[in-house]
């Protein structure tokens, strides 16, 4: 009667079995992974600088702002220039009072001249004295335009497009020329790592990388190794689409391919867990025996998720990609279901 219900058993169990597709370990490639960390980092850092010296009036920048290029930034008043333009001003008005008188003598002498009264020399030394204050006259709009332009010029614009990084100077503070006003990041960002000396060989450029910002995984290539080794470290740069750029040298989770390897790896659907220990189901001439396995690297790919085999299974093993039910197998030294 036993005999009879084992028989039973096993015939109802059969059509599960047939489904399950048998494959042939053979050693392939895996690759070797090295986590490390990279850091955000903008393309440029563009500092908008103070053109003229002065007193900072005006800020209307912060931290983390988003500006386009040419967007004022800030303004700085020298109250000096306005003293200048005032002095320029009362030095235009003389010299342009002498020119009057100067013009008036000049056309005295022509008048003078043509009655035998004056002689050349002294009509020419007229007109050289209306032309040397026409000069002068000239150079005084011409300082007077540096000026004007120099008060312009307190205006700090934004000299390019993105992300404000840093702001060193307060509203009211005393700027010379040249100082930063603000830290631009322009252009985008890229990741940058500092990988271990050991790996600079395994390392080539155009190897895909993938990182973990934080919110999902997402990929890159890596673009530029620096032949320049410092601190016992190997600077290469990774472009990343989309990169978010609302922190910079933000330092993210980066798995890095360094090298090859050759190992055995199943389906994750021919493992199989029973009391702890994991088990692989083995088409043998007796019919399926499991095999007790140590699993190890996972590794996700287009046909699914595939388990690397540390230990219990060898090249030429013909794997069940399904495991059997319990019952419908030997036990692990491929003996035969006990009754």
């Amino acid at each position: 009667m036993r005999r009879l219900l084992l028989s039973v058993l096993f015939v109802g169990l059969a059509p599960a079995l047939a489904p399950a597709e048998v494959i042939e370990l053979a050693p392939e490639p895996m690759t070797e992974w090295k986590a490390v960390y990279g850091r955000i980092e903008a393309r440029d850092r563009v500092p908008a600088r103070a053109r003229i010296g002065g007193t900072l009036t005006e800020l209307t920048v912060s931290e983390g702002d988003i500006v386009s290029a040419g967007q004022p930034m800030a303004r700085i008043v020298d109250e000096k220039l306005g003293f200048q333009i005032t002095a320029l001003r009362a030095q235009l008005d003389a010299t342009t009072a002498q020119l009057g008188n100067a013009e008036a003598e000049l056309k005295r002498g022509q008048e003078l001249l043509k009655q035998g009264v004056t002689t050349v020399q002294r009509l020419d030394a007229l007109r050289t004295q209306v032309d040397v204050l026409k000069g002068q006259i000239a150079a005084l709009d011409a300082q007077a335009e540096v000026i004007r332009q120099s008060q312009t010029e307190g205006q700090v614009l934004a000299p390019a497009a993105g992300r404000v990084l840093d702001v060193p100077v307060a509203q009211g503070a005393v700027v010379m020329p040249g100082e930063t006003v603000a830290t631009l990041s322009s252009g985008g960002t890229f990741l940058r790592l500092a990988v271990p000396e050991r790996h600079a060989t395994q390392m080539k450029e155009g190897d895909t990388i993938y990182i973990d910002d934080g919110s999902a995984e997402a990929s890159g290539k890596l673009a530029r190794i620096y032949p320049l080794i410092e601190n016992g470290r190997v600077i290469a740069d990774v472009e990343v689409t989309d990169l978010p750029d609302r922190f910079v040298d933000l330092r993210v989770l980066v798995r890095l391919p360094v090298s090859e390897r050759q190992a055995l790896m199943v389906p994750e659907t021919a493992i199989t867990t029973r009391s702890g220990l994991d088990f692989v189901a083995l088409d043998t001439p007796g019919g399926p025996v499991l095999r007790s396995v140590v699993p190890g690297q996972r590794e996700t790919t287009e046909s699914g998720t595939r388990v690397e085999i540390l230990s219990g299974l060898a090249a030429g093993d013909r794997v069940l990609t399904e495991a059997p039910p319990v019952g419908a197998t030997g036990d692990a030294t491929g003996g035969a279901a006990h009754e």
